[in-house]
């Protein structure tokens, strides 16, 4: 493993920007010297960490922490609002797969596309564009317009042209939660082969996946670092906090259907009274 990190994150924010009215952002846009028409919300706020090369990295946190949001600064799809970043190598991002195809240009063409934006020449697209079609395993329907394709269909192709871009680092979201079950076995399979010699940063929900391919997990929580380190204690106590905090919403719902019921009951023996 290399002492110069692939990925090094120094102080990464991200804040968006929330309009309460549509003419709002034109505002902004012509007056925005004078005044500011919007809210910020920071979605993330200080992250600092850094990726070697080879090491298997994974992110945990609950919807809204953040994580989505700094995998796609790292791959450039979204800037910072501050702090800077460094990559040092070819990124292959598996993030939202297919969502930039065009769906009125065929698999085949998609594939050509999406390859050349990952960096590879005209000469590597030809090498590879018969293996991207192998692995994808769609068919005849690689050679016809993506608007006919299903979701699963659209997920392999995207895939497979991860899979051929001859990356350094391979950064996943959430890429197994879609297609069926051959094809996240086939995902599964391509991101251990990958972990031998290149660098991976996975965000899943699946902890039994992080604890068994991750050297070390990062746990996002209210866009901050929480915690990174051993996959086997990070994960444990991310599992304890989110059981505790599901205990707690189910005692408090409890206790809030209880009380309506007690209101309820109340309120038909105060009719009976004076009926």
């Amino acid at each position: 493993m290399s002492s110069k990190p692939i990925i090094q994150c120094r102080g990464i924010g991200k804040a968006f920007q929330l309009y309460a009215h549509q003419n709002d952002q034109l505002k902004q846009v012509l007056f925005g010297y004078w005044r500011k028409f919007y809210k910020e919300k920071w979605v993330l706020n200080d992250i600092s960490f850094s990726v070697h090369r080879g090491e298997r990295v994974g992110i945990v946190g609950r919807n809204g922490a953040g994580k989505t949001t700094l995998l796609q600064i790292i791959c450039g799809i979204t800037t910072a609002t501050r702090g800077d970043f460094e990559v040092n190598g070819r990124i292959a991002p598996i993030l939202a797969l297919g969502s930039g195809f065009d769906v009125l240009l065929t698999g085949r063409d998609n594939a050509r596309i999406g390859a050349a934006i990952l960096g590879l020449t005209n000469r590597e697209v030809d090498a590879c564009i018969e293996d991207i079609a192998a692995f994808a395993e769609i068919g005849p329907a690689f050679e016809q317009p993506v608007r006919t394709y299903s979701m699963g269909m659209i997920a392999r192709l995207a895939f497979a042209i991860c899979v051929f871009s001859r990356s350094d680092v391979l950064i996943v979201d959430e890429a197994l939660s879609v297609g069926d079950q051959i094809f996240q076995e086939k995902c599964e399979a391509f991101i251990d082969e990958f972990s031998k010699t290149g660098t991976t940063l996975i965000v899943s929900h699946s902890l039994d996946f992080l604890a068994e391919r991750c050297d070390r997990v990062l746990w996002l929580e209210n866009g901050v670092v929480h915690r990174i380190g051993d996959p086997s204690q990070v994960i444990a106590e991310y599992s304890a906090a989110m059981h505790n905090e599901q205990a707690m919403a189910g005692h408090q719902g409890a206790q809030a259907w209880a009380l309506r019921y007690i209101n309820q009951r109340g309120a038909i023996h105060h009719r009976n009274i004076f009926t």
